[in-house]
């Protein structure tokens, strides 16, 4: 076998391991500090590493309308957000670069927000079938910013490569990179919806309708979903790094990898704050805020077209 197949994959392997080993951290950590901001003591930050393996040590009872298709979206979710993360770079270069390219990132997060769909429809509850008409309005009008900003890297970049995508190629213009800048500020602001944190977490909304789609799930299917969910803070983090703050990667191993997992603490953090201060928005309220996320990021992809 060709060492760079070999270094590609070993790669690959490497961030999905890492992935895995340091999401329920970082949920810790959100919940933590989620707790301090409240004035309550909070579970200790290892506390999500516990409950998962709890879950998963249960029995695995099975309800709902099709329980070969709850198998199915269970395990295609954490696979298909796993498969992101083995795309994407996380301190280092896009490690299966050769093995796909920006439109498969496009499509396996659009199939991970399916999985949802599919799990609730499974599960056949009213409170499910709220979940996922709430979930499938958010896709339609939150999915497409990512594809946008993934778009218009290509364009300045002319390539739909994984390591000219993200390593800054959305700022690649001549004068000043308007339609990148106007990207990132709607990034940032739909960041907490890709995540699905308060005050944009509507479709499971346990106050509300007890985690919609999820509602029917327990055990190691519940295990592997919330699992799923904690990876994506993760890779989406890396994803808006790539595409947006990219610089300091290019340094020496220890240290891009080092300044990488900073940036995304940040980010954490940001999400953090923004969850335990904020109220969750109406179905309505967020279909309206990703609306004009969504306008102004069509603006972005005409300018970007048109070379700004």
């Amino acid at each position: 076998m060709d060492a760079n197949i070999v270094q590609m994959i070993l790669g690959g392997v490497a961030n999905v391991v890492v992935v895995l080993l340091v999401a329920p951290f970082f949920q810790g950590v959100l919940r933590k500090i989620t707790a301090r901001i409240q004035s309550r003591q909070g579970p200790p930050i290892r506390q999500p590493y516990y409950d998962t393996f709890k879950l998963l040590g249960k029995e695995d009872i099975e309800s709902g309308v099709s329980p070969k298709m709850q198998r199915f979206a269970t395990y295609l979710s954490l696979a298909s957000i796993l498969a992101v993360g083995c795309l994407v770079p996380m301190g280092f270069s896009a490690p299966m670069n050769g093995a796909g390219d920006a439109i498969l990132v496009i499509y396996l997060l659009t199939l991970s927000g399916i999985c949802v769909l599919l799990a609730g429809l499974a599960a056949g509850s009213t409170y499910s079938l709220v979940g996922i008409s709430r979930e499938m309005m958010t896709m339609l009008t939150l999915e497409p910013l990512i594809a946008i900003s993934i778009v218009i890297g290509a364009l300045h970049s002319q390539s739909f490569r994984l390591d000219t995508i993200f390593s800054g190629a959305i700022y690649q213009t001549a004068g000043i990179p308007v339609s990148g800048l106007i990207m990132l500020v709607v990034m940032l602001l739909a960041f907490q919806a890709f995540v699905a944190r308060v005050p944009f977490d509507i479709s499971e909304a346990e106050t509300e309708i007890m985690e919609g789609p999820l509602i029917e799930y327990s055990g190691p299917k519940l295990a592997i979903f919330k699992y799923a969910q904690m990876v994506k803070l993760v890779v989406f983090s890396a994803i808006f790094i790539g595409i947006f703050v990219p610089w300091g990667s290019g340094l020496f191993l220890p240290l891009a990898w080092l300044i990488f997992w900073i940036k995304v603490s940040v980010l954490v953090l940001m999400v953090t704050v923004l969850a335990a201060t904020h109220a969750r928005y109406r179905i309505d309220q967020a279909i309206r805020y990703f609306a004009a996320m969504l306008a102004v990021g069509f603006v972005a992809l005409i300018i970007a077209s048109n070379g700004f």
